[in-house]
């Protein structure tokens, strides 16, 4: 008899090796032979059972054979499908958002309401503060200048001023400390000291104090050119009205190079700053200051028509050039 040929099985399943059985090594996949006999492990020939045809595999699973065998070519295929997309507008890939000035706006809002910032006032006060000194002169040598029955009061005159040296030297007007027979100044810190006048400029009502004992640490006011101050800009007058401080008021330059003659008939000042914050008996010799926190000029003069020496939105400011120059300082 005739011996029959080999076949290979189509069955996923690995045959068993059993009596009549003998296993045999898988052919090679191109050999003619299916792949997935490869994946059995091993052909089988039959010595006593009948001959069987192989079940079809199924579509998925020729499909999964086929993807593997050309994974690398269609995965090329894909990317320059999605390419040729783009490129032709069938595909929209959304862009960056661009932010636009209405968003930056809308954070700076949102900003502001959850911590709103100080007003212009403020930062100018907080940078004038730390050298802004209140000023007693007192008129008889039994006053010490420690706290006096209200009696007293009238025996003292009430003042303002701003240091300009490290040194403890003080500019504020002449009127609040002329006839004293000594001076107390009052620093931002608390600490107080006795002060001497060792500079005076009457035709600009101003003199220039030296503290005796000025504390460790003071701070110097800046001061800045009035050159290119005008009407409207904003400034700060702070000081001790009536005694009170230190107080801060808020208005604008009204005018320049103003005159004014004091109600008893004293001299005339020239050369002015007018301003409409508010300042009252005791802001003399303080400080007239910008929105950057300098200092422009030394409040010394109020204008009032009735007996009350109150204000009424007009005041005096000598110029910091004349101010400087009491002092000794260079003109700007």
């Amino acid at each position: 008899m005739k011996a029959k040929a080999p076949l290979y099985s189509r069955s996923p399943r690995r045959a068993q090796v059993g009596p009549g059985l003998v296993p045999l090594p898988a052919p090679p996949a191109d050999a003619g032979g299916d792949a997935s006999g490869a994946e059995g492990g091993a052909g089988t020939v039959a010595s006593s059972a009948p001959e069987t045809a192989g079940r079809p595999k199924t579509r998925r699973a020729r499909l999964g054979a086929v993807a593997r065998r050309w994974q690398g070519p269609l995965w090329g295929l894909a990317g320059a499908t999605l390419a040729v997309l783009v490129s032709a507008g069938m595909l929209h890939v959304r862009a960056p958002r661009v932010i636009t000035q209405d968003d930056i706006d809308a954070a700076v809002r949102e900003s502001i309401e959850r911590e709103p910032l100080p007003s212009q006032a403020t930062k100018a006060y907080e940078a004038i503060a730390p050298s802004l000194v209140r000023v007693v002169g007192l008129m008889s040598e039994d006053d010490t200048g420690e706290t006096a029955p209200e009696k007293k009061a009238m025996d003292r005159s009430l003042g303002s001023g701003v240091v300009i040296v490290a040194n403890g030297t003080i500019l504020t007007n002449l009127h609040v400390v002329w006839g004293a027979k000594k001076i107390r100044v009052r620093f931002h810190n608390g600490e107080e000291s006795e002060a001497t006048m060792v500079g005076a400029m009457p035709e600009n009502d101003l003199a220039v104090l030296k503290a005796v004992t000025p504390p460790a640490e003071l701070e110097p006011a800046t001061m800045r050119s009035t050159g290119d101050l005008r009407p409207g800009d904003h400034v700060v007058a702070a000081g001790f009205p009536f005694g009170i401080g230190p107080s801060v008021s808020y208005g604008v330059v009204s005018g320049l190079k103003r005159e004014f003659r004091s109600p008893d008939g004293g001299k005339t000042l020239t050369n002015l700053i007018q301003f409409d914050a508010a300042a009252n008996p005791g802001n003399s010799g303080g400080p007239l200051i910008t929105m950057d926190g300098a200092v422009v000029g030394i409040v010394t003069a109020i204008l009032n028509p009735n007996e009350q020496r109150t204000f009424i939105g007009i005041g005096f400011a000598v110029p910091i050039e004349n101010a400087a120059s009491a002092a000794g300082l260079p003109p700007f």
